[in-house]
């Protein structure tokens, strides 16, 4: 999957894997209490890893201001939303619509580059 079968599909699932990896690493490095806890400390740096590789795989077939766009979207929407959930963290309605935003940013964006590509 990550070396073969370029296709613009494919690239852009990896991307989205790329994104969840780096929601992952995003979390962990909020649970690493500035790298102080062993064992997010590790957690974060394999996410750190595996989301830097899927990107860079991603980013031979997709061009690297939407890729790098789409990715970082898609790790400030995740960790926006999980942080509540894993920390005390605060979602408000404010953030929410803002969040929102970023989001169809992403989604346009992704139009965007099936249009240039047919």
């Amino acid at each position: 999957m990550f070396t073969h079968n370029r296709t613009p599909a494919t690239a852009w699932l990896v991307l989205l894997l790329a994104g969840a990896f780096e929601v992952g690493y995003a979390l962990a490095v909020g649970g690493s209490h500035g790298f102080t806890v062993l064992t997010w400390s590790l957690v974060a740096i394999v996410f750190f890893l595996l989301t830097l590789f899927a990107l860079s795989v991603a980013l031979r077939t997709i061009d690297v201001g939407i890729g790098y766009a789409v990715w970082a979207g898609i790790g400030a929407v995740g960790a926006a939303l999980l942080g509540p959930v894993f920390f005390e963290e605060t979602l408000t309605p404010l953030k929410a619509f803002w969040l929102a935003v970023v989001i169809a940013g992403v989604v346009w964006l992704k139009l965007a580059d099936r249009a240039e590509a047919a």
